[in-house]
């Protein structure tokens, strides 16, 4: 698979910029407004195959993590703060629950990845409110991320982490954003699966993917100790 994602992305990548170059090109002289967002359209499906094979590409052959010892809080701070400055994040209350400080054993923007990723899934559904949580286990950190969007039918759960099935006709998109979790999670020698449940809280499905993520050492002694 990464060799014919490597390929695939050289013959691809190509024709692509070709392709991206004559649209903006064209931008610049167009001023017929339904011309100028056909341009556009196409040149967004372009860069959109381009992101695609980049994503197998780093799903076949993924960067080995660089560990350290971070805060997971504030990663998920990070992270929030980005996402909720974004445009289709409007009307979305995203919380971090995660009130205690977890010193985790992780490469700082892997995690950061799963974590965005998790996020932006839950708002495909249609959620208008996602939670971060944490509570720690032994020597693991339990990380979930619920959602009160459109849930998963039980194919779809089963299916969640192929990069090569998507729900999105059912209405969440799923793609390579979850596979990619997926296998960042398997590097770091966690787990990762999807839970669903009804909620009064949030008026209906929640739906929650739990993750379990090593702590580090620090951590692990100073939950021995109390």
């Amino acid at each position: 698979m990464a060799e014919f994602a490597a390929g695939a992305g050289h013959e691809i990548n190509n024709p692509l910029a070709t392709i991206v170059g004559r649209v903006q090109m064209l931008l610049q002289g167009e001023q017929d407004p339904q011309r100028r967002q056909m341009l556009i359209s196409i040149g967004t499906q372009a860069y959109r195959i381009r992101d695609m094979i980049g994503d197998t590409m780093l799903f076949a052959r993924p960067p080995s993590p660089e560990f350290a010892d971070v805060s997971l809080s504030n990663i998920a701070h990070q992270v929030i703060e980005k996402l909720a400055r974004q445009p289709e994040f409007k009307g979305t209350d995203i919380q971090s629950q995660i009130l205690q400080e977890y010193r985790v054993r992780a490469d700082e923007t892997q995690l950061s990845i799963v974590i965005s990723e998790l996020i932006k899934n839950a708002k495909q559904a249609g959620a208008t409110q996602i939670q971060l949580s944490c509570s720690g286990k032994d020597s693991m950190a339990l990380i979930a991320v619920t959602d009160d969007g459109q849930g998963f039918s039980e194919n779809e759960r089963i299916q969640a982490f192929n990069p090569f099935f998507s729900g999105r006709q059912a209405g969440r998109g799923l793609g390579f954003g979850l596979s990619k979790c997926w296998q960042i999670v398997r590097q770091h020698h966690g787990s990762i699966k999807i839970n669903m449940s009804s909620s009064q809280a949030m008026s209906g499905i929640r739906t929650t993917v739990e993750i379990e993520w090593p702590l580090s050492n620090s951590s692990s002694m100073t939950d021995a100790a109390n």
